[in-house]
């Protein structure tokens, strides 16, 4: 476990903490966040998070503009997405991993790049339906943190594992906090 990987793990849970709060104040530490562990992935050979990193650091942008524009007293409002965005999200979703893996594993020499790859394209869209504040975002949040924790600890990464595992705890309490948000008549 290096130092730079630690720095990434605690700027990391304080990004998801502010997250669940819906504060827009997450951005700036999901920032760095990213950036490090681009270089922790990369040491690690898990290329698929590595890349990950830098549409995860375009993507906070994006998400931090357009919750800036969406601030409330009570935080930034959230909602659900239809049936239909949701299951053409996951369509999408399933065959984004199908084709990344297999062009990780045919490709390059990841160690694991079909597990790497869903944690990836699970990411992505998580992301995405985070800063389009929908409430769906933490169960993808959820599952990812349970594939990643053991992944993570196989590659000897245990303290991105330990964070995973905190992060689980997280991505629960801002699913529960994001589905009293909306339900209390936030964005649908």
């Amino acid at each position: 476990m290096s130092e730079l990987e630690w720095l990434a793990a605690v700027l990391v849970l304080i990004n998801v903490a502010l997250v669940a709060l819906r504060s827009v104040w997450n951005y700036p530490f999901a920032l760095v966040a990213v950036s490090v562990y681009a270089i922790v992935f990369f040491e690690a050979k898990l290329y698929s998070d590595m890349l990950l990193q830098g549409f995860f650091f375009a993507l906070n942008l994006y998400g931090w503009a357009a919750w800036i524009g969406a601030r409330e007293d009570s935080g930034v409002p959230v909602g659900w997405m239809t049936d239909r965005a949701r299951l053409r999200w996951g369509l999408v979703t399933v065959a984004a991993w199908i084709g990344w893996s297999f062009l990780m594993h045919r490709y390059t020499d990841a160690v694991a790049p079909w597990v790497d790859g869903g944690i990836a394209m699970l990411s992505i869209t998580a992301q995405w339906l985070l800063a389009r504040r929908r409430v769906e975002s933490w169960w993808l949040w959820i599952l990812v943190d349970l594939i990643a924790v053991p992944l993570f600890a196989w590659r000897g990464l245990y303290a991105t594992s330990i964070v995973y595992v905190a992060l689980l705890g997280l991505s629960i309490d801002g699913l529960i906090q994001w589905r009293r948000a909306a339900a209390e008549g936030a964005l649908v």
